[in-house]
């Protein structure tokens, strides 16, 4: 089979203006970046305000192995396959990060016959929001740091400056770095950090920003210092709004391209599910809802963080309901999580199969704790036997769930139709009464052990010296209501990484803490998870070159 690029390349892709004529967009109301990209007009946004709603389809995974899972590719075959059936529906998605674009995920525009084009420019520059976003982060920090070098007004407590800079890559070394170091004129003297963009707090808060007017709001009141009495300084204090926003003035508005089968696609914002909270906008998943009668998301990772999130701070905070859960999984990784090394997942194994289905069973049992009805697919793969097939879809259905193999990837929306009936059934036959998992008014650590218990399966949580402290300076400053926002990695429904399967008998160790404000969230990193990420030995970019003729390759 052919490699992604090879395949993305190669497609007919239709004019964009034609992709929005589907939708019934007017050439007026979406604004060309090329002729296979457009971001939707400010007024075509506001035209569709009143609309009916059409129904929210929510793609989630197990944890992610080495082995591949294709949540991406099944989001985009499963609205390929809804297009197939006569059915109006619009697919949003997350934009992809630099960082693991040249490190070691690849590319997440999906993959085979089941992709996002134009797949090369979605996964490097695009329209440049990330640009947009990191540009405004940064000015946000040059700002602060020159209003302390200029008399510093606020009081600032420089031993006390929380907002980090950022960039859209993998870079190890700025995780803690020295500034201000020179004379006198470059500034004071302290310890930096860095953050990934899509770790950074303006990424989440384009992403659950309604529109403009809330944007600014949600940017005035980001923590980004304490001064010496303690108390909280602003964005707004340091006077960094305006700015900001001007730089986000073109970020804020959603992306439309379309998939190798011409379905409409939003793409726009891209949050980690491991460090931030996963998701696409909100302003790119309520306009979905308008345009079509089906809008298929997805949440990063695994549903123990996408889609909790998902959940618990998207559809909380934007009034959001769900109408069902897909869940995807592979034989391949459902027996990784069994014992089996990656190079032996090929052969059948019905025995590890069984003991690592206790994952699948994990994420079943977390999703209904929601309200919403869940659908099982198998992302297929040729090494698949019939009797794995079987094992699972009883299993599935032993659970009240209905269960479909999905061949997208190689057979494009062709390969989703099962799929795409079962998520219908559901949705007209199974009744979906969402509510989030827990109260935002109880305490810090109430919600937190309630993640940790009912969605990790934990025994217990526990927190180190300066997270006790934080607590209650989150609890005197009026943070104490938001939701949270946890920071695991996402190999294991643990903070450890090795523990694969269900994981029992174990703490979740909360070791530093911090509120986002303007997100509206706050933010408990677990166990050694970084918000600035390393390359591996063998970084993805390493293969990524321009052929003579301008052609990228080695994306993937």
């Amino acid at each position: 089979m052919k490699a992604d690029i090879e395949i993305a390349r190669e497609a007919e892709k239709l004019n964009i203006k034609e992709i929005a004529g589907r939708l019934n967009i007017s050439e007026d109301d979406i604004e060309m970046y090329g002729k296979y990209k457009a971001k939707l007009s400010s007024e075509y946004l506001k035209s569709i305000e009143n609309n009916e709603d059409g129904k929210l389809i929510l793609v989630t995974a197990i944890n992610p192995t080495p082995a591949g899972e294709g949540k991406t590719t099944t989001s985009v075959g499963l609205a390929d396959a809804f297009s197939k059936l006569n059915k109006k529906v619009v697919l949003a998605l997350r934009e992809p990060s630099l960082g693991p674009c040249f490190g070691i995920k690849g590319g997440a525009a999906g993959g085979g016959y089941a992709q996002v084009v134009p797949m090369d420019e979605i996964n490097l520059h695009f329209t440049g929001d990330f640009h947009a976003i990191t540009s405004a982060n940064n000015l946000c920090a040059a700002l602060l740091d020159n209003h302390i070098q200029q008399g510093n007004e606020k009081n600032i407590d420089t031993r006390s400056i929380v907002f980090k800079r950022c960039v859209d890559m993998n870079d190890r070394v700025l995780r803690n770095v020295v500034v201000g170091l020179g004379s006198k004129t470059d500034g004071f003297v302290r310890e930096d950090h860095f953050v990934i963009t899509v770790a950074s707090e303006i990424m989440a808060v384009l992403c659950l920003a309604t529109d403009f007017k809330d944007l600014k709001r949600r940017l005035s009141r980001m923590v980004v210092a304490y001064d010496y009495d303690g108390n909280p300084v602003t964005a707004n204090d340091i006077k960094a709004v305006g700015g900001m926003a001007a730089l986000l003035k073109e970020a804020i508005k959603p992306n439309l391209v379309q998939t190798l089968e011409h379905t409409p696609v939003l793409i726009h914002g891209g949050p980690f599910a491991n460090i931030a909270h996963g998701c696409n906008s909100v302003i790119a998943t309520k306009a979905g809802l308008k345009m079509a009668d089906y809008c298929i998301t997805e949440a990063g990772f695994g549903a123990d963080l996408g889609a909790e999130k998902f959940f618990d701070i998207k559809c909380r905070k934007a009034g959001l309901k769900p109408a069902c859960v897909v869940l995807v999984a592979t034989v391949r990784a459902l027996k990784y999580n069994g014992g089996v090394e990656k190079a032996d997942l090929a052969t059948e194994n019905l025995s590890a199969l069984q003991k690592g289905i206790v994952n699948l069973e994990k994420h079943i049992e977390n999703l209904k704790k929601y309200n919403v009805p869940v659908v099982v697919t198998l992302n297929a793969f040729a090494s698949d036997t019939q009797a794995e097939h079987e094992f699972i879809k009883k299993f599935c259905e032993e659970r009240g769930c209905e269960f479909a193999l999905s061949n997208v990837f190689t057979e494009g929306g062709q390969g989703g139709i099962e799929l795409a009936q079962k998520v219908i059934n559901s949705i007209e036959n199974k009744k979906s009464d969402f509510k989030p998992l827990y109260d935002e008014k109880l305490p810090i650590k109430e919600k937190i052990l309630t993640i940790a218990k009912e969605i990790y399966g934990a025994k217990g949580v526990k927190y180190t010296l300066n997270v006790e402290k934080e607590i209650n300076n989150l609890n005197k400053h009026g943070y104490s209501e938001l939701p949270i926002c946890m920071a695991k990695t996402q190999y294991s429904l643990s903070d450890d990484a090795t523990k694969l399967g269900r994981p029992n008998d174990f703490e979740i160790t909360v070791r530093d803490m911090y509120v986002s404000a303007g997100a509206g969230f706050i933010v408990a990193i677990t166990g050694s998870i970084m918000t600035m990420p390393g390359l591996s030995k063998n970084p993805a970019a390493y293969s990524i070159d321009v052929d003579d003729d301008g052609n990228i390759t080695g994306l993937f």
